[in-house]
């Protein structure tokens, strides 16, 4: 499981710059310990129901042209949680760049469950990029309806709260289009989402 550093910076506020020293050596001491702490998980599953009924007109536009959807959920686990809790209890510096940590590392992880995915896949199929609740239109009051599908409290020990937050927080859910075209399977997660006054945009 990889964390893309200059994602991290990114998510601190740096742009395109590069963090100090004193910032860097943070940023590894809890990569360092969030490795050790995490147990990452995922599940997955084919669409069962026609994604349009999350009634999301920019999901059903990211998803035009596919053949069909796959349902995707991953986290971190609970020890990922406790020591970010643990670090902002102590030390709201390190808790800031642990947070950006730990973000990195879910997307990292995602990344290498979407390309573990993509190779179960009959040959000449693609997947679109990942497109979670929260992005564009589509509703974070849909993610009860993705991890009941999924069965991700008992499989991934994944829930979420009444407002929709997900719990453990380090984690994600997506629907991801799969197409016979490669062309369109290109697109960073930036271009997907309308949030174009957004402070962590790519681009």
């Amino acid at each position: 499981m990889k964390a893309d550093r200059k994602e991290i910076a990114r998510y601190l506020g740096y742009g395109s710059a590069l963090p100090n020293k004193a910032v860097s050596q943070r940023i590894e001491l809890c990569l360092s310990e969030l490795e050790k702490a995490v147990t990452p998980r995922y599940v997955f599953r084919p669409a069962d129901f026609p994604v349009s009924e999350f009634n999301s007109a920019d999901l059903n536009a990211h998803v035009e042209g596919c053949e069909s959807a796959i349902l995707f959920a991953a986290t971190l686990g609970a020890p990922a949680d406790l020591l970010l809790r643990a670090w902002s209890a102590s030390d709201m510096s390190l808790a800031l760049v642990g947070q950006a940590s730990a973000a990195a590392l879910i997307e990292g992880f995602c990344d290498e469950c979407m390309e573990t995915i993509e190779k179960s896949l009959s040959p000449g199929f693609y997947l679109r990029p990942r497109f979670s609740p929260g992005y564009g239109d589509f509703s974070l009051s849909c993610q009860p309806r993705l991890l009941a599908a999924l069965d991700a409290a008992k499989r991934i020990g994944l829930t979420c709260t009444d407002v929709f937050l997900l719990v453990p927080v380090k984690s994600v859910t997506a629907v991801i289009g799969v197409t016979g075209d490669k062309s369109s399977c290109h697109v960073h997660k930036c271009e997907v989402c309308k949030k174009t006054d957004c402070l962590f945009r790519k681009g």
